[in-house]
């Protein structure tokens, strides 16, 4: 009896320390999530955001214009270009099958707490956004084709921006 009691015991403190070992790993990873790069903006506040994939925005974009989106895809930008891509390595990545991504003065993006925007120098560098995966939120417009009339359309009134890992 006293061996089983010393054994339950002795399997109680393993226990007891994977569960504490879990809760260690469990908040490390919650802590790390919660440290996600996100710029907002609240020009578009009160707005619901129809979270949409992006093959399925770009396979019926006409249903989807003038409407606010959210939508993930990796960003590319160059001198004359600013546009986001479908991340998936069996798609077309042609410009018809991305999205003009229209930034405007009119919605500033600030990192989530702060005063710093997402295209102000921090510590003399600029927040690097090319080749990121990104989720996005703002309007789609099928008017604006982006430069030289090359893209499916556009999303314009870009109120939130969030690095995804």
């Amino acid at each position: 009896m006293v061996m089983a009691y010393s054994c339950a015991k002795h399997s109680c403190i393993i226990l007891g320390k994977r569960l504490i070992a879990f809760g260690f790993i469990l908040f490390a990873v919650q802590g790390c999530n919660s440290n996600k790069m996100v710029y907002s903006s609240n020009c578009d506040a009160g707005i619901s955001f129809k979270k949409v994939d992006f093959s399925t925005l770009i396979n019926n974009i006409k249903q989807y214009d003038g409407q606010y989106v959210e939508v993930s895809g990796t960003y590319q930008e160059s001198k004359d270009q600013s546009a986001l891509y479908n991340d998936s390595l069996f798609t077309d990545h042609s410009y018809k099958h991305a999205l003009w991504i229209n930034f405007s003065q009119d919605c500033l993006l600030y990192l989530k707490g702060t005063r710093k925007g997402l295209f102000e120098p921090t510590d003399g560098e600029f927040v690097l956004i090319s080749n990121k995966k990104l989720k996005i939120r703002g309007r789609i417009d099928l008017h604006n084709t982006g430069h030289l009339g090359l893209y499916r359309g556009s999303i314009d009134r870009v109120s939130y921006v969030e690095f995804i890992n």
